[in-house]
């Protein structure tokens, strides 16, 4: 198998790291201090990322993005997830790409100003009672003529705050099958400010400081049916169509921060003193790093080789919760052992160190958690056995 990189690739890893250490390294110490992220600098930095074409670079060229291979985007998103999350995400955003599914008119409204960076989305499928059983769900889209009317609630909606408007799943009806009723889902395009629409703050949370969540309310929202994203009733075809790559950005953005926390633990390795010598001669030491950076090495591998078969249209569900269950359990260790090593210096705020520690926790439990990626890795090993 050949693992070289095209010179564009490493273009545009170089590219993308100076971005991040020159634009969004210096600011990560007020994000996380202030936990707000100043809308000023926000447009400051979404303008820089714009010119430097970093911006909704996952894409496609069709849209106006840069139309990124996968494993070019994994990588991409790589260096990204080396700075705060609040950071990355807000200031050069990679809008969902479930805007594809927008009919023309639509996408005159939504995809073209999101990938130009003149409007925001935000994605709204968990509720207080369906995290990872979406069918679930409560939140319902009645039609009534030619509008649907728009009843529930939805929460832990990230950046809900600063978007425009909402990608909304909804139940909008039920059918029939062998293991009885089963909801139907429909996906809708819903501006912020629509009546019936509130947007209210979330829950505090330990990590991605400044990255904010909210809770979302309908209460007799009325919306056209011009306003369907996709067919009715098949938001979850949407979805499976636009959003597979999703786990994979969890991976790739685990990848970042763990290499970050380990060239921050070899640094201190090198260079710390004790008992007259580097402390990364201490079998104790080394031997962490040793676990470190093989545990980080599989877990590049595992997203990388899953990146290459979406190119070639031949990732499976299997694949990309390998690389997301992987990738966010080494992180976890990783981060551990970083701080470990640097003792008591480790936990304070002067380094990044207690921050990748935090961040790290929420990775095994979003975009599907840990339990729900071994579930469909078990069941795709099982099933060719009609167990």
């Amino acid at each position: 198998m050949d693992f070289s990189l095209t010179d564009e690739q490493n273009m545009l890893i170089r590219t993308t790291r100076a971005f991040v250490e020159q634009e969004l390294f210096p600011y990560e110490a007020e994000v996380e201090r202030t936990g707000e992220l100043r809308p000023d600098l926000v447009e400051e930095i979404k303008a820089k990322a714009i010119a430097a074409g970093l911006y909704a670079a996952n894409m496609p060229e069709e849209a106006g993005g840069a139309g990124l291979d996968t494993v070019s985007w994994v990588l991409y998103e790589k260096e990204l997830s080396r700075a705060n999350y609040a950071l990355h995400w807000t200031c050069v955003a990679r809008p969902s790409n479930i805007l594809m599914a927008c009919t023309p008119e639509q996408r005159e409204r939504y995809l073209y100003p999101t990938v130009r960076g003149e409007r925001s989305d935000c994605l709204a499928m968990t509720e207080p009672e369906a995290g990872s059983d979406v069918r679930s769900m409560k939140c319902s889209a009645v039609k009534d003529g030619d509008d649907w009317v728009i009843n529930g609630t939805k929460h832990f909606i990230s950046h809900a705050d600063v978007a425009d408007f909402v990608i909304l799943f909804a139940a909008s009806g039920v059918e029939e099958t062998p293991r009885g009723p089963k909801k139907l889902i429909t996906a809708f395009l819903i501006d912020k400010g629509t009546p019936g629409f509130e947007v209210l703050p979330g829950y505090e949370n330990v990590s991605h400081r400044g990255y904010k969540n909210s809770i979302l309310r309908f209460e007799n929202c009325r919306v056209p049916s011009s306003q369907v994203l996709g067919e009715v009733h098949k938001g979850f075809e949407v979805a499976n169509d636009w959003l597979g790559p999703t786990r994979l950005q969890v991976a790739a953005g685990c990848l970042g921060r763990a290499e970050r926390a380990l060239d921050l633990a070899l640094q201190w390795a090198a260079t710390r003193k004790q008992f007259g010598q580097q402390i990364g001669k201490f079998q104790g030491v080394s031997f962490k790093l040793a676990d470190m950076a093989t545990r980080y090495k599989a877990a590049e591998m595992l997203t990388l080789n899953a990146a290459w078969k979406a190119d070639q249209g031949a990732m499976t569900d299997e694949d990309a919760a390998m690389a997301k269950l992987f990738a966010s359990e080494m992180l976890a260790f990783v981060t551990d052992e970083a701080l470990q090593i640097h003792g008591g210096m480790g936990l304070m705020s002067e380094l990044p160190l207690e921050r990748l520690w935090r961040d790290a926790r929420i990775e095994r439990i979003w975009e599907g958690t840990s339990e729900i990626q071994r579930h469909i890795i078990s069941r795709a090993l099982l099933r060719p056995l009609g167990a």
